[in-house]
């Protein structure tokens, strides 16, 4: 195959292609009017002229008489330039003038005529026109009525002449434009071209495995600068979900293990000869437990899934937010009195907002949960505060507490699935909670912020009203 045949194959070499035939055409049917309208404009004008001396002498005739008439054009004929006169008799006889040999349909016929013809030979040699000098001539041929031929034209051959420069000079000009066209349009084509076999070559590498690939951007700003940084940003988000799905297998591997190796041992243990219906009991609640626990980190994997994915388990209500937030306060002090913690709340009542029911609750639980959990004071005791009130047109909802709260530096890091600060991981956990309250966020188009309690951490669902 040859090299022409692929590139030709390219939408943008046929779309420059297109348009330069396109700018061709319409340069070639413009330049071409302009050149006819211009022979046209000099034609109009001779006949104008010729007419105009026709009407002259006819009045001549009619005022002064034939021999006024004879003396006018051979004053007219003996004048340099490229008039032709012709005053001759019915048979065809001249009488004055500087034409001889005028054609049958010319002296028969009245009208204007277009001819070759010959110069009288009896002009006086200091005219124009030298003996037996021929040209090409228009001329209208009128029968006066002392019935006489008055014949008047002018050489054509200069006019025909400038013509032939005029459609000369269109030539040249429509050879100009298509060599001028199909320059531009390669260099277009190659420009383009090129731009667009960055993107291809990034793109190659990008699939050989190369995720850190990105597109080149110039300092022109122009459409491909910006298609570039549209596909950075894309490739960077690709790059995000690489790297975190990499961080979710690994995450899962690792926590995984621990229970299912606990769960074989439990078994195996179970199983041996020496074990007592006690302890094959214990065996299968422990069992249970795990398997739980298994089952609920599945659980909160599949609801972020779906809460990422806009898919929640029930549509979109109007939900008291006030209301929820009371309930799952509620049901948390006594969780919270055993854990030797006082939970207090701070709800705006009335507060209502179309959202999912069931995921703004798993939210709030989560949030509930972990304060409980960590929140705990370094000095024994603590308080957790769940709180819902308006803020700028959104509705906040936050749960304080004053335990050793988040490093700043930690605060982007929690919120992905399977991290935990814990790293020794003893403590129960999946690492899911704060990976599902920021999904159900961003499903309701809002956002999970974690701020600095003083002491303690304050995790706020602010979401628009």
């Amino acid at each position: 195959m040859s090299r022409s045949t692929p590139l030709w194959r390219t939408t943008t070499v046929r779309l420059t292609a297109f348009f330069i035939l396109l700018f061709v055409v319409a340069s070639i049917v413009l330049l071409a009017l302009t050149a006819y309208q211009s022979s046209i404009v000099i034609q109009r004008q001779q006949a104008r002229d010729i007419d105009r001396e026709v009407e002259q002498l006819v009045r001549t005739e009619d005022t002064r008489g034939v021999r006024a008439l004879a003396v006018a054009v051979n004053a007219l004929a003996r004048r340099p330039g490229a008039g032709l006169y012709y005053l001759g008799d019915d048979t065809g006889q001249l009488l004055v003038g500087n034409i001889a040999d005028l054609p049958a349909r010319v002296l028969s016929n009245e009208g204007f005529f277009t001819f070759n013809y010959s110069v009288d030979q009896t002009a006086p040699s200091d005219e124009q026109f030298p003996p037996h000098a021929t040209g090409f001539a228009a001329a209208r041929s009128v029968k006066l009525d002392s019935g006489l031929r008055l014949v008047v034209g002018r050489d054509i051959v200069e006019r025909r002449g400038f013509a032939a420069i005029i459609f000369q000079s269109f030539g040249f000009g429509v050879v100009g434009i298509v060599i001028l066209s199909i320059g531009a349009g390669v260099l277009t084509a190659q420009r383009v071209l090129k731009r667009i076999g960055t993107i291809n070559a990034t793109s190659a590498k990008i699939m050989q495995g190369n995720l850190s690939e990105r597109v080149p951007i110039t300092r022109r700003d122009d459409e491909f600068d910006h298609l570039a940084t549209s596909l950075n940003e894309m490739l960077d988000r690709i790059e995000q979900l690489m790297q975190g799905l990499k961080d979710v297998t690994d995450n899962v591997a690792h926590d995984l293990k621990t229970p299912l190796t606990r769960l074989r041992n439990k078994a195996e243990s179970a199983l041996r000869d020496s074990a007592t219906p006690d302890d094959m009991r214990a065996a299968l609640e422990t069992t249970i437990g795990e398997s739980d626990q298994l089952i609920r980190t599945f659980n909160a994997l599949l609801m972020i899934a779906r809460a990422e994915a806009g898919a929640p388990s029930g549509d979109f209500t109007t939900v008291d937010i006030s209301a929820v937030a009371a309930d799952v306060a509620e049901l948390y002090v006594p969780v919270a009195e055993d854990a030797g913690l006082e939970l207090t709340t701070a709800i705006e009542p009335g507060i209502e907002l179309r959202a999912n029911r069931e995921l703004v609750g798993q939210a709030l639980v989560n949030l509930v949960e972990n304060a409980i959990k960590y929140g705990k004071a370094p000095a024994g005791g603590g308080k957790v505060e769940v709180a819902v009130l308006r803020s700028d047109g959104n509705v906040r909802i936050s749960v304080s507490d004053n335990g050793p709260g988040i490093p700043e530096k930690d605060r982007e890091n929690v919120v992905k699935r399977f991290v935990r600060l814990e790293k020794s991981r003893t403590e129960a956990g999946s690492g899911l909670g704060l990976s599902l309250v920021s999904a159900v966020a961003g499903l309701h188009r809002g956002r999970l912020v974690l701020e600095d309690n003083a002491p303690g951490l304050r995790a706020g669902l602010e979401l628009p009203l």
